[in-house]
């Protein structure tokens, strides 16, 4: 464990690296690891755990009887899930949480960030407003997808998180978290067809990208959104 590390991340914060170490006992730090493909939370757990993602990623993913998987999140090093859950223990997992590269993770019982301990060990005030914080971004997060998926075509789909990436990284020169199928999975469409249409944006003037990286090139995207059917 890291305290500099996580001094930088959204739950902790505004909090001193040294606070952070004094803090650890009495949060009830666990790290663990998991490799490429292992399954962190399944759909219908319980859990009492916030987790870090100190390195590789994690996948925020919902998987129906059919098979379909829709990406809900991609949570990178420093990044926080499950915080709902572990806030609302009776509240059964509606989500899967993956490791979708070797990844190790450090958990954070809520219980003890609740209750504070009765020797002087840290700052738990400051980790509750930074937890309302975290959940309110991913709140936020949550409704752009919504938006993002809000489109009957693809390229309206591909047009409204393109344009979102552009405003969050401040460059119309963009590296995304997902891979093909990834991003594919998180519009709700085909790849095959997501491809497709990424080929037809480009002869289009609009785009070029290789893997996931993409170079915006219309001066306003919304211009060349085709009406929906």
């Amino acid at each position: 464990m890291d305290p500099h590390f996580l001094a930088d991340t959204l739950l902790f914060r505004g909090i001193d690296p040294e606070d952070i170490r004094a803090m650890a006992p009495c949060l009830g730090f666990r790290e663990a690891e998991y490799p490429r493909g292992s399954v962190i939370y399944l759909t219908g757990d319980t859990n009492v755990d916030i987790g870090i993602v100190l390195s590789g990623a994690v996948q925020i993913e919902s998987n129906d009887l059919w098979g379909t998987k829709s990406i809900l999140a991609m949570v990178g090093p420093g990044g926080v899930f499950a915080e709902s859950y572990a806030c609302c223990p009776e509240e059964p997992l509606m989500v899967d949480a993956v490791a979708v590269k070797d990844s190790r993770v450090l958990f954070v019982n809520v219980r003890k960030v609740f209750h504070t301990c009765p020797t002087p060990c840290g700052r738990h005030t400051d980790v509750i407003r930074n937890l309302v914080t975290v959940s309110s971004r991913k709140n936020i997060r949550l409704s752009q997808r919504i938006l993002d998926t809000s489109s009957k075509t693809i390229r309206g789909r591909l047009i409204s998180y393109l344009s979102r990436e552009v405003h969050l990284q401040g460059s119309r020169d963009l590296t995304i978290p997902f891979d093909r199928q990834q991003l594919a999975d998180y519009l709700g469409v085909d790849r095959s067809a997501l491809s497709k249409e990424l080929g037809k944006m480009k002869q289009d003037g609009l785009l070029d990208y290789h893997k996931n990286r993409f170079t915006i090139r219309s001066a306003d995207l919304q211009l060349e959104l085709p009406p929906d059917k």
